[in-house]
């Protein structure tokens, strides 16, 4: 899961509805003159960046972003740049938005160290430039996990979030449904001594030189095409009942299984393994069974096998420190808008039903508006998308009213009325 942002290009018909749409949500000027400013500097050994504009409206937007592979194998360098899409940058700062986004003190699975960062970084704005009327939270797949985290602790720092391919279930939940794929792996392949065992990787172990070149021979031979399709659909890749695009595989198989990297750095941060299944159980659907019958796989027998391997447990510590630092309870003070791609290989579309779960337990469901667009790939949204997303959850903090279908539409690539499928574990 890596920082997803990209370059993007305004053009055609789709700018000209973001204009319009523009116009219809006029940005007050919150404050006197006070950009154009940049400024550039390391904080408490995170590197950050802060751009005001001539017509700053009072909002600051704090970019929280995504995972970043730490350099922990031999040639690897880590890469410690600020996130930066000029732009992006250039549009949001364009509609009056201050923007502030730092690359954290470290790479990996920072979520402790980026929370902590992003508060840091969000004060050292108020003192070298000025108090925000509002401050926005814009965090992106891991960094999402960041965002919800810090609107949970912080709520008189941050006056709202909006959490794109978000990491909605929460990473103990979220590592865990990953177990199903590689149980289901370990079964058809064979996970090899040297990768550690599927509920607890070697620490050091690197996907690149790895467990790549296992998969590369796997997915060759035509024959493996069946045994795939089960590990995806007992994974719940994308999500159960959603019809991915004939190009998904096998690029979801590498993106799938790059977790194992991940999931070993975390374990090294919590000390210990801390996934777990006693919890799950692995079951598909009569048409799902019927069509891997169609490709000579027999699903009932794996999942026979699958299910008698239930016994995966965490030991407490490391399982508390992914559980204390990176899962949530629901109780936001401020409005969150989540956004994400229906069809998504890394991060289900369904982590989103696991948090409006979480928010409805909580009792909160008032402050949480969810809409999908149709982009095929992890936190593949397009320019437009993006600054819609900013200006729509701006709006509700500023107006305190809640954003509709309309205000994210189809001709943009939202889905209006899409209810994603419930997450596949507890």
């Amino acid at each position: 899961m890596k920082n997803m942002t990209r370059p993007f290009a305004f053009a055609g018909k789709a700018f000209s509805l973001l204009l319009a749409l523009f116009f219809l949500c006029p940005i007050a000027s919150g404050h006197p003159q006070i950009g154009p400013v940049e400024l550039f500097g390391e904080l408490h050994g995170a590197p950050y960046k802060i751009g005001v504009p001539a017509n700053w409206n009072g909002t600051l937007v704090v970019f929280v972003h995504g995972y970043r592979d730490k350099a922990d194998h031999h040639g690897e360098v880590d890469d410690r740049s600020v996130p930066s899409d000029p732009l992006l940058e250039a549009a949001l700062l364009g509609q009056g938005y201050a923007l502030a986004a730092s690359a954290f003190r470290d790479n990996g699975w920072a979520v402790e160290e980026g929370i902590q960062d992003t508060k840091d970084l969000t004060v050292l704005f108020r003192s070298l430039v000025a108090v925000p009327d509002r401050t926005i939270l814009w965090g992106v797949s891991m960094g999402t996990v960041i965002s919800f985290k810090s609107l949970e602790r912080f709520g008189g720092i941050y006056d709202g979030a909006v959490c794109m391919c978000a990491i909605g279930a929460g990473t103990s939940r979220f590592q865990d449904s990953a177990v199903a794929g590689a149980l289901a792996y370990d079964l058809l392949f064979g996970i090899p001594a040297s990768w550690g065992t599927v509920g607890e990787v070697r620490n050091d172990i690197d996907f690149e030189t790895e467990v790549v070149p296992k998969l590369f021979l796997e997915v060759s031979n035509p024959i493996n095409f069946g045994k795939f399709e089960f590990i995806r659909l007992v994974a719940g890749i994308p999500g159960q009942g959603i019809i991915p695009p004939p190009t998904f595989y096998p690029n979801w198989v590498f993106a799938h299984f790059s977790n194992f990297e991940s999931r070993a750095e975390l374990q090294r941060r919590a000390g210990g393994p801390f996934v777990q299944n006693l919890d799950q159980t692995y079951s598909l659907t009569i048409a799902e069974k019927a069509y891997l019958a169609g490709l000579g796989v027999n699903a009932d027998a794996l999942l026979l096998h699958m299910n008698a391997r239930r016994n995966i447990v965490a030991p407490p510590a490391p399982r508390n420190y992914v559980q204390h630092n990176a899962d949530y309870s629901g109780k936001i003070k401020h409005p969150v808008l989540t956004v994400h791609t229906i069809i998504d290989e890394i991060v289900q579309v369904s982590n989103e039903s696991a948090y409006a779960d979480t928010i409805a337990t909580a009792g909160r469901q008032d402050l949480l508006f969810q809409t999908y667009t149709n982009g095929v790939g992890h936190c593949h949204f397009t320019g437009p998308q993006f600054v819609l997303s900013i200006i729509a959850i701006d709006n509700w903090v500023r107006t305190g009213v809640r954003p509709t279908a309309a205000s994210f539409p189809a001709a943009l690539g939202f889905v209006p009325g899409f209810v994603p499928p419930p997450f596949p574990q507890p």
